[in-house]
C-alpha cells in the first residue's frame, strides 16, 4: 500500500493507494464524523451503564432529563406519525442528535460534515429507503401501485418524486450550513484584526448554535412528513 503525502500538501486530505486505480481518500469531513461517531457511541455507553441503575421514581437529575428528553422527542414523533409509529422516535433522535453535533462542531474549528453535500444528500436518502420500507410494510403491493396513480404514464415521475425527495432534504442542510461557513470565512477576511473577534464570536453563535438547531430540527421533521405521505394513519 503506497502512502501519497502530496495529497495532504495541496489538497487537505490523506490517499492510501492500493494499486494504482485502486485507493481511500479521508478528507477532513470523514475524520470529523468518526470523531462525531466516537463521542456518540461512548455517551451511548455512558447512558447504557447510567439507565441499569434508573429507578422507578427518578431519584436523580440525570434520569429526569433522560426520560424528559426521550418524552418530548416521543411526543413530537407521535404529534406528527401517530402513535402507531413511535418506535420510529429512536431513528430520528439519532439523526437529529448527528446532525445537532454536526452543525455544531465548527465552534471547534472543525470543518463541519453537513457542509458536505454527500453527508446531506447520504442521509436524505436514507429518508427515501425508510419511506420504501414503510411503505411496503405496512402497505404491501397497494404501496407500488401508488406509483402507477392516477395512470400508469405518471409511473416514471412518481419514482423521480420519491427519489428527489432525497436530494431536496441533503440540498436544503448542506446550502444552509455551507451559506454560513461562506458568509463567516468573508467576515473573517474584511473586518480589521482588532475587530475579528467579538463580531465574528457573536456571529458564529448565531450561525452555529441557532441555525444548526434549527436545520437539524427541520430535517427531521420533513422526513417524518414524507414518511407520513407513506405511512396508512390511524383512525
Amino acid at each position: 500500500m503506497d502512502f501519497d503525502i502530496t495529497s495532504i500538501e495541496n489538497s487537505g486530505y490523506l490517499r492510501f493507494h492500493f494499486t494504482e486505480n485502486i485507493f481511500i481518500t479521508i478528507n477532513d469531513t470523514l475524520i470529523t464524523m468518526w470523531l462525531i461517531g466516537a463521542f456518540l457511541i461512548m455517551m451511548a455507553f455512558v447512558v447504557r451503564i447510567k439507565v441499569k441503575k434508573f429507578k422507578e421514581v427518578p431519584e436523580t437529575k440525570f434520569q429526569n432529563i433522560m426520560e424528559a428528553i426521550v418524552e418530548i422527542f416521543d411526543n413530537y414523533v407521535v404529534s406528527i406519525l401517530t402513535r402507531k409509529y413511535r418506535y420510529l422516535g429512536s431513528w430520528f433522535f439519532g439523526v437529529f442528535i448527528f446532525f445537532l453535533l454536526s452543525n455544531l462542531i465548527g465552534l471547534t474549528g472543525l470543518r463541519n460534515p453537513t457542509a458536505d453535500l454527500a453527508v446531506t444528500f447520504s442521509m436524505g436518502f436514507t429518508t427515501v429507503v425508510l419511506m420504501q420500507y414503510i411503505g411496503i410494510r405496512y402497505n404491501g403491493k397497494e404501496h407500488f401501485k401508488d406509483w402507477f396513480r392516477p395512470i400508469f404514464i405518471f409511473a416514471p415521475l412518481n419514482i423521480i418524486s420519491d427519489l428527489t425527495k432525497s436530494i431536496s432534504l441533503g440540498m436544503r442542510l448542506f446550502v444552509n450550513i455551507l451559506s454560513g461557513l461562506i458568509l463567516m470565512s468573508l467576515i473573517y477576511f474584511l473586518l480589521p484584526w482588532w475587530a475579528s473577534i467579538a463580531i465574528p464570536g457573536a456571529l458564529a453563535l448565531f450561525f452555529e448554535v441557532f441555525i444548526g438547531v434549527l436545520q437539524a430540527f427541520i430535517f427531521i421533521t420533513v422526513s417524518m412528513f414524507f414518511l407520513m405521505m407513506k405511512a396508512p394513519q390511524e383512525n
